[in-house]
Order: C-alpha cells, then sequence, then structure tokens
C-alpha cells in the first residue's frame, strides 16, 4: 500500500511512518499542503494521513482541493486539537475518517485494514462495471445506412438534456442506444437507472419510480427513494413505457413538466433533475387510440423519436455482428478466437430473426460452444433454433 503523510512537525511523521513501514506500506512524506499537492500531481496513493493544522494551507483546504480535483484515494484527517465539530466537518467534506493525537496504534492499524478492504472494493466494482460493458456492448456495431443515421443522430443529441423515444422490436438493442446517450452526454460521470416497466406490477411501479414514506403500505418498513431521485444528475430509462399504468403514466407526466415527485404515502414535492429517455416494442399512437397511453405524455417523452430497425432490415450487418460476439463470447469462455466461414455466414443471413441481436448472439454463443475451431454452414443449419 502506497501512502502519503502530511504533518509540519517532522517528530509525527517519524513515528507514524514507522508503524506504517512496520506494516509493509510505503510511506512518501509532505510537511505542507503545498509539497502533497504537488506529489499528487505525480503519483496516485491509496491512503493520505493529513495533519488538519498546517501553515499556509491548512488540512481542511487541503481536504477540498483534493476533492475538487476528483481524486478517489481516502484521506485520514489528524488533529491534536479534536473536537466533534471538526471531526464532523471533516467527514461531510470526504474525509475517509478522523483520528486525534496522540496517535493510538491500534486504531492506525484498524483503519489500514479498513482502507484495504475499501480500495478491494473499489477494484471489484471498476472490473464488474467493465464485464457490465463487455457484455451489454458500448457501442452499436454496423454499417448500414440506418444504423450509421443512429449514430449519427445519438451523437448530435447526447450533449442535449432532450428527452427521446426509442421505439424497436424486442431484441433490436434499444437499451444500448439509451446507454450510448448517457455516456455520451455531460451527465455521464452520475448514474444511469434503468427501470423495465413490463417487469415490475402495476401496483408496484409507483413505489418504484417515486419511493415510498414509511408505513405507506404493509411492508413499508422504512422510507425509500425511488428511481427518479436514485437517478438525479444522471439519467434515468423507462424501458417498455408502454406497458405502464395510466395512473402510474399521470405521475410521471407531472414529474416531466414540473420536476417534481411525490413519495408514495408523502406529501412533500422532492425536486428532481435526470434526464429522461424511453423505450417501447409497442404502436405508441395505436395505444393512444385505444386509450390505454396518455398522448400528452407521449408528446413529453418523444422530443427525439430514434427508430432501431430489427435485424431482418439489417442483414449487411450480420458479419460485423458475429465477428463482434465471437469476440466477446471467446474471450468471456477463456478459449481462442473461433474462426466462421464465409457459407457459415451467408446461413447466418439466410435466416429469419424473430429475436433480433439478442437471438444472434445466444446463437453465436451456441456455435462457440458446440461447434470446432471453425464453425461452417452446416454447424448453423444443426444448431440454429429449430424455429429457423
Amino acid at each position: 500500500m502506497h501512502i502519503l503523510l502530511i504533518d509540519d512537525e517532522r517528530a509525527i511523521r517519524r513515528a507514524l511512518k514507522e508503524i506504517l513501514e512496520f506494516e509493509n506500506c510505503q510511506v512518501q512524506e509532505a510537511e505542507s499542503g503545498v509539497q502533497a499537492l504537488q506529489l499528487l500531481e505525480q503519483r496516485t496513493f491509496d491512503l493520505i494521513f493529513s495533519d488538519i493544522k498546517m501553515p499556509h494551507m491548512d488540512g481542511i483546504e487541503l481536504l477540498e482541493q483534493i476533492k475538487k480535483k476528483q481524486l478517489d484515494t481516502p484521506v485520514v484527517m489528524i488533529s491534536g486539537h479534536g473536537n466533534v465539530e471538526t471531526a464532523v466537518g471533516a467527514i461531510k467534506l470526504g474525509a475517509f475518517d478522523f483520528i486525534e493525537k496522540p496517535l493510538d496504534l491500534n486504531r492506525i492499524l484498524v483503519l489500514l485494514r479498513q482502507v484495504k478492504d475499501r480500495n478491494h472494493l473499489v477494484e471489484q466494482t471498476v472490473q464488474l462495471k467493465q464485464v457490465v460493458k463487455k457484455i451489454k456492448g458500448t457501442h452499436i456495431i454496423g454499417q448500414t445506412p440506418a444504423i450509421q443515421e443512429i449514430t449519427a443522430m445519438i451523437e448530435k443529441v447526447a450533449p442535449s438534456d432532450a428527452r427521446v423515444l426509442i421505439t424497436g422490436a424486442n431484441g433490436t438493442g434499444k437499451e444500448l442506444v439509451a446507454r450510448s446517450l448517457h455516456e455520451l452526454s455531460n451527465r455521464n460521470k452520475a448514474p444511469f437507472i434503468e427501470v423495465n416497466c413490463a417487469a415490475i406490477p402495476a401496483e408496484l411501479i409507483e413505489s418504484e419510480l417515486f419511493g415510498h414514506e414509511k408505513g405507506a403500505f404493509t411492508s413499508a418498513v422504512k422510507d425509500r427513494k425511488g428511481k427518479f431521485e436514485l437517478a438525479s444528475g444522471g439519467t434515468l430509462f423507462l424501458d417498455e413505457i408502454g406497458d405502464m399504468s395510466l395512473a402510474a403514466q399521470a405521475k410521471v407526466l407531472r414529474a416531466l413538466q414540473e420536476n417534481l415527485i411525490q413519495r408514495v404515502g408523502g406529501e412533500k414535492d422532492i425536486k428532481v433533475d435526470c434526464r429522461v429517455l424511453a423505450a417501447t416494442n409497442k404502436d405508441l399512437q395505436l395505444e393512444i387510440k385505444e386509450g390505454r397511453f396518455r398522448e400528452d405524455l407521449f408528446h413529453r417523452l418523444a422530443v427525439i423519436l430514434i427508430h432501431v430497425p430489427s435485424l431482418n432490415e439489417r442483414r449487411e450487418d450480420i458479419p460485423m455482428l458475429t465477428e463482434h460476439f465471437l469476440q466477446l463470447i471467446c474471450q468471456d469462455h477463456g478459449i481462442p478466437k473461433k474462426a466462421i466461414d464465409t457459407a457459415a455466414i451467408e446461413a447466418l443471413q439466410a435466416l429469419n430473426w424473430t429475436g433480433n441481436i439478442r437471438e444472434l448472439r445466444n446463437i453465436i454463443e451456441r456455435l462457440v460452444i458446440l461447434s470446432d475451431q471453425t464453425i461452417t454452414s452446416s454447424d448453423v443449419k444443426r444448431y440454429a433454433n429449430p424455429s429457423h
């Protein structure tokens, strides 16, 4: 573990350095906040210990600078004049912890263990996010005019806060369009929160979207934030919005009009700030005619319309998509990338893709598992879905 130790008293630095080095930590010292910032420009550290009372720049000012630079390193504040107010102030500013002088050896050892656990969790989270990105894909694959048009539209629309309604059949990649809009937006550092409106029972959708107050219903044992609040500052993706109940639609409309929500069982208005993207596999104009979808909500959501074509409409992209999935799937299975011959690609292009991109990915995975080193047209005929 690499640690930066900042204190204007040499004796304190020496004592703490000995303890840390005994625990196999590599320690760099700084006698001022200014010197510490210079070191932070040069390299990253796993942990920072900083005195609060120092000349020129005190520890609180240094902590503010570290947070301003968006450094993720945990900072432990040290003070010889510790009081509850100072400790609470430091924690509010983002300090990992606060310890008093004279330094307690056991306290320092516990802190080291906590930071190691915390850094390990952060590392795991980063790895998991990379895995999720790899599984979901990070960009839209294809060169057909329709896909190029979608890519150009995403690049144009993403930096704005305009609401986008994404339409298309199941498995065409509507979620990927939504994620691309978020990734290319100014909100990409904040959360991307997804709600599958079709998967949540009608009686629970309001609680899911807007949260609830303790006691609002039998199982509401504590206050709970909804997805609108959780997505604040970021993007809320309402997938399969055509399946949302009319009662929930009315509340979503209010949230979009006024940027205000009320939790279930609550009376207080809560301000929310999230960009709303929506997707559906239904014909919303037909749903409006038949009284199942609000026309005013449709117009609020469909500031920009993006239609994602079916795989049958973009068969020319199948070779490129196949290569992409072969690479990903072989990598996930920890095997060398398998080859696929031209006849096999042509056999894939000839199939009727009712399940679109999702179905193609599943079939490629099946072919990777069941075929030899080179996937042939007979493998495609043998292992593709019986419905083909």
